[in-house]
């Protein structure tokens, strides 16, 4: 895959500067579940950001603060409910949010002057909560890898998620965390089915992919569960517990769910994909999405944004809570990590951002 290394103008719009490489973009793909349209070519941008931890209030969420390190996403899964946030950039959240990428090229020095200041409070960070930090940019760019390189020094918690099979890269690094009790991962597994993930996650991982992650993270002693999110009406529930069982049987101790959400210009991108891809169920699919929503496409209510309400809702929670039970996966989104093994390392051994 080519890439152009990008500068951001004054006017925040992009200004590329031509650099082609070739290298292996990391697009995993078993020969039972190969792709074959051309690649994309992706521009990418690199920022320069002021402060890179971002901070949470949500109670939906279970991180009070997390890390980004690029701003759009190669997978090109969608229902992201991160594409709004593109236009932020004056980018669309359509192909502009799959090719037209943002690099935060000095995020690890970022928060190593972050973990050094005086009054930082020790919390788990959550990295890749917007976009992937796997996704295939990463080979190349290794954002993600310095991260965790900081982490580690500082001994500091974190938690991922993804669905990018780069992540056994830095297996190093998650195992040596996870002996010390301050990381675990979440694989985002949504089907079982390839014709199904083409379609929804073009450039991810194939499912059998990510229960290989799950098996070799668990093996290296990585705590590991999976978010099956989003469940979408007429189109993956009827997987829940088929997924379930294959996550158990791959050593997934725990397991989410969230259902589907569409803020913003996301509702129209996934109204047109839904009818392209499935038109004779698409208006089935948005009744019963509005039906819990209270007749809306979305609610961003706290208490309900995330899985809905009515009896949908209740029937979804309710099997999924069965299932997990049966298989012995715990339904809590988070184990606790250590926060008091926190340390600042000498400077000398940090100097390589």
């Amino acid at each position: 895959m080519k890439t152009r290394s990008t500068g951001l103008n004054p006017h925040n719009r992009f200004q590329p500067t031509i650099t082609d490489r070739t290298f292996d973009d990391g697009w995993y793909q078993p020969p039972e579940d190969e792709l074959n349209p051309d690649s994309l070519a992706t521009e990418v941008v690199n920022e320069k950001v002021r402060t890179i931890i971002s901070r949470n209030t949500s109670p939906d969420v279970p991180f009070d603060q997390s890390i980004n390190p690029y701003r759009g996403c190669e997978h090109a899964c969608i229902y992201c409910f991160a594409r709004p946030t593109h236009a932020y950039w004056d980018m669309s959240p359509g192909l502009d949010f799959e090719t037209r990428l943002i690099a935060k090229s000095n995020a690890a020095r970022k928060l190593q002057e972050e973990l050094d200041k005086p009054g930082y409070k020790v919390s788990p960070i959550a990295l890749g909560m917007n976009t992937d930090a796997y996704q295939p940019l990463e080979r190349d760019r290794r954002i993600t890898r310095q991260l965790l390189e900081v982490l580690a020094e500082y001994r500091h918690p974190v938690s991922i998620i993804t669905k990018g099979a780069l992540i056994l890269r830095d297996l190093d690094l998650l195992s040596e965390l996870a002996s010390q009790n301050l990381c675990s991962v979440r694989i985002s597994l949504t089907t079982l089915s390839n014709d199904l993930k083409r379609r929804m996650e073009p450039r991810t991982a194939a499912p059998a992919t990510r229960l290989k992650i799950i098996e070799q993270l668990t093996g290296a002693g990585v705590p590991t569960g999976i978010i099956l999110g989003p469940v979408i009406p007429f189109i993956n529930d009827h997987e829940i517990e088929a997924i379930l069982t294959a996550a158990a049987s791959a050593g997934a101790t725990c397991a989410s769910w969230i259902m589907l959400r569409l803020p913003l210009e996301l509702d129209e991108l996934f109204q047109d994909w839904l009818h392209r891809h499935f038109p004779q169920r698409a208006n089935h699919v948005m009744n019963r999405i509005r039906d819990l929503r209270g007749g809306k496409s979305y609610d961003s209510d706290f208490g309900n944004r995330m899985t809905g309400t009515g009896p949908y809702a209740d029937l979804i929670r309710q099997r999924f809570s069965i299932k997990a039970k049966q298989l012995g996966m715990n339904l809590h989104t988070e184990e606790p990590l250590r926060k008091d093994l926190f340390r600042r390392p000498a400077g000398e051994q940090m100097g390589l951002w």
